[in-house]
């Protein structure tokens, strides 16, 4: 059985992730060590950024019950979702094809966190702590993205 490791590159001086993700030839030509998509970072930090999303959205006006509070909630739900669901698809593939849904929901937050910020619903030390947390997870996301499509294109 043939194993890889493959570790984030250090991008612009971007920190490296915690771990080495290693993968080896069964998970659909792949397969994580990683026993449990709890396991990995990226949905540890997204997890984390969904609950102060939540934690926040409560002291939004009521009005926005059903319009933004809905929207950023469902934005955050949605990344540390579709980096579980893919994962649990049992294929490369699919894996990536989560985490590109994943990135998509996380620059709908980033745009969301704005308006709020703009609309007075959070100041602007909340939106810039938002804002870090998004860009940390959108590094990590990038990085298992990178890894997994060059896992997938060498023979």
């Amino acid at each position: 059985m043939e194993i890889f490791n493959i570790v984030d590159s250090d991008l612009e001086g971007i920190e490296k992730l915690e771990e080495r993700i290693i993968f080896n030839s069964n998970f659909g030509g792949i397969k994580l060590s990683i026993k449990h998509y709890r396991d990995l970072k990226v949905w540890q930090k997204a997890y984390q950024l969904c609950l102060e999303v939540y934690r926040l959205t409560r002291e939004f006006p009521k009005e926005e019950r059903y319009g933004l509070t809905s929207q950023v909630r469902r934005a955050s739900v949605s990344i540390v979702s579709n980096i579980a669901e893919g994962y649990g698809r049992g294929t490369t593939a699919e894996y990536i094809r989560g985490n590109y849904i994943s990135y998509g929901s996380l620059c709908e937050l980033e745009t969301q966190i704005l308006l709020c910020c703009d609309l007075g619903y959070i100041n602007k030390e909340k939106a810039q702590e938002l804002q870090g947390n998004v860009r940390e997870v959108e590094r990590m996301l990038k990085s298992l993205i990178t890894a997994l499509e060059k896992k997938i294109s060498s023979p």
